[in-house]
């Protein structure tokens, strides 16, 4: 290893994440209250020990260097494993402290909460930094190593991953409750066919995943409006822009107040599996550790907790059965 790289500190690593992480050195200055020319200073101090330059401006934005990436990678990787050191330390003093960096799919945002406050009764020296993204924000989050643990859906299977599915992830239809559909007892999926169809934006999971199911189905809606989030996506639905297909668990409280309506189409719900995921090259925390060992053996706690975010408006299909893990 080049001597010179022993002149870098931890504080001039943290900025240079900062920096990173915001893609501005004055909103960077701001976030760790600095003054702009410290900030300078210190990103300066690290080019001349790296002897390359880290950003680069282009049209007034601010680039990451390859030099900056790799840098960048490791530092992760050195604030990763100290704080698992800290953790390591409180777990030999007897309680598990530290932080659980976790990053969810945005249709999991609903229920990822309630699943970390039940884990956090058994450890509550436990924080969480939570992250909500789609799923093609989440993989690039997985690639850069941003996280201790991920919970998607649809988990790619060219990334080298160890993946732990624990809970159904029905999606299903909803209307307005005056749409011509609700009147109906029984329906089929191809009875969508002549509605609008609010979908969700590129490199959504639920997107994906009802895609695919259409293209199997051979299902095709005579209209389809693009919104960008689960809360869009309700509101569109109940201001009569048309039908929506959505996970069971971002509905709870519309779904018990009437205000929208699942519609009883026989060939849903179609059930995905939420996962735990991690890359399998990936050192673990305690806390890590500690968070998918609760979820491997509290599936009738996480299951009972998971019934009051998707409760059927008709009798389901049994849960399918899942390997404990991949």
């Amino acid at each position: 290893m080049r001597k010179s790289l022993m002149r870098i500190t931890l504080r001039q690593l943290q900025v240079f994440n900062e920096v990173c992480d915001l893609r501005s050195y004055s909103r960077a200055a701001q976030e760790m209250s600095l003054t702009q020319p410290a900030v300078s200073l210190q990103i300066r101090q690290l080019e001349e020990v790296i002897g390359q330059p880290l950003f680069e401006y282009v049209n007034k934005r601010l680039y990451l260097t390859d030099a900056a990436q790799a840098l960048q990678r490791a530092s992760r990787d050195i604030f990763g494993r100290l704080e698992s050191f800290d953790m390591q330390l409180s777990d030999m003093q007897g309680s598990l402290q530290g932080q659980l960096k976790l990053a969810v799919e945005s249709s999991a945002k609903y229920f990822a909460p309630h699943l970390f406050a039940a884990f956090r009764r058994e450890h509550p020296e436990v924080s969480l930094s939570l992250t909500v993204a789609n799923r093609a924000q989440v993989i690039r989050r997985l690639s850069d190593n941003r996280d201790d643990l991920i919970i998607m859906s649809m988990v790619p299977q060219d990334m080298g991953l160890d993946f732990l599915p624990f809970l159904n992830n029905p999606i299903v239809a909803v209307a307005p409750p005056d749409h011509p559909l609700c009147q109906q007892p029984s329906l089929r999926l191809r009875d969508l066919e002549p509605y609008p169809l609010l979908i969700r934006e590129q490199g959504s999971g639920t997107r994906q995943a009802c895609e695919e199911f259409f293209k199997e189905k051979h299902l095709h809606c005579a209209q389809t409006l693009e919104v960008a989030s689960s809360e869009a996506q309700k509101e569109g639905v109940n201001a009569g822009l048309g039908i929506a297909l959505m996970t069971r668990h971002a509905l709870p409280l519309e779904l018990q107040s009437g205000r929208l309506v699942e519609l009883p189409i026989e060939e849903l719900p179609l059930y995905r599996s939420w996962c735990i995921v991690k890359a399998k090259a990936k050192r673990q925390s305690p806390v890590a550790m500690a968070f998918v060992d609760f979820i491997r053996t509290q599936r009738q706690q996480i299951s009972t907790l998971a019934e009051r975010f998707a409760s059927p408006a008709w009798p389901a299909p049994a849960t399918r059965q899942h390997p404990d893990s991949h």
